[in-house]
């Protein structure tokens, strides 16, 4: 198979992105991932349970390290996350009228670590896939940023995620008040062109409903957070300095590791 060539864009991320992205807690970006780089990519997840809606473990992989690092290489990412961020998790999804479901408004306040630590500021213990999760304060998760590379073209009927704007900034909360904010609204309903990516908080309210449409809608779930934790907690996989940005990704056979 001819090389694909990971490359990261040059050109400066525009003022307007990165407003939006501060204002709203999301933002969309249309080109992270080429066309061919998507089969390159749907070629290493194609291998994963065809029956499984996904895992959660994919930065154990070297070509998930080395896209999350090209990631983090491109202007319009690069300008939407911290200096020094890592990539501490990558989950894949997929969704169909085969494989479905709706998920209710919430945020993600979970994250993956190496081993439990007994603090008074850790809460929601709880294992999947073989790793630990654990509920850090909001002032940790607010300096976490998610990156949803799209593989196919996520539309209305595709069930892409709505997000309540704004409410990243609101900290944790409660199942009550996200229910009526998701009443009160706006919510934005966040199409997503194959190769494109939504760049998120994951403390900005989202949900998502059933497919309904005839595609998939396959999306890779990164979180970049930064390289030290708090409280004595180590990260189960951080993907940060070891891999050049502009990597080349040679044939699959030896990218799908």
């Amino acid at each position: 198979m001819a090389e694909v060539p990971w490359q990261a864009s040059q050109r400066p991320a525009s003022a307007v992105l990165i407003d939006t992205f501060l204002r709203d807690g999301f933002a969309v970006i249309p080109t992270v991932v080429t066309e061919s780089q998507c089969d390159a990519i749907a070629a290493c997840v194609g291998s994963f349970d065809s029956d499984s809606p996904g895992t959660r473990s994919l930065l154990t992989h070297d070509w998930c390290r080395t896209l999350a690092e090209t990631l983090r290489a491109h202007a319009d990412v690069d300008a939407l996350i911290p200096a020094g961020h890592v990539a501490v998790q990558c989950t894949y999804f997929e969704k169909s009228v085969d494989k479905n479901w709706l998920v209710p408004i919430h945020q993600d306040l979970s994250i993956p670590v190496r081993e439990r630590v007994d603090h008074p500021a850790l809460r929601g213990w709880s294992e999947k896939e073989g790793t630990l999760f654990v509920q850090p304060p909001a002032e940790l998760l607010e300096t976490l940023v998610a990156v949803r590379v799209h593989l196919d073209p996520c539309m209305e009927d595709d069930g892409p995620l709505q997000i309540v704007p704004g409410t990243h900034a609101r900290g944790r909360i409660d199942a009550a008040d996200a229910r009526r904010f998701r009443r009160d609204g706006p919510v934005v309903t966040c199409t997503v062109d194959r190769g494109g990516a939504l760049v998120m908080r994951p403390l900005a309210l989202h949900a998502s409903s059933k497919a309904t449409g005839t595609c998939r809608r396959r999306v890779l779930h990164f979180v970049f957070g930064p390289p030290a934790l708090p409280y004595g907690l180590r990260w189960e996989h951080a993907a940060g300095q070891q891999i050049g940005l502009l990597g080349k990704v040679d044939g699959m056979d030896g990218v799908c590791q």
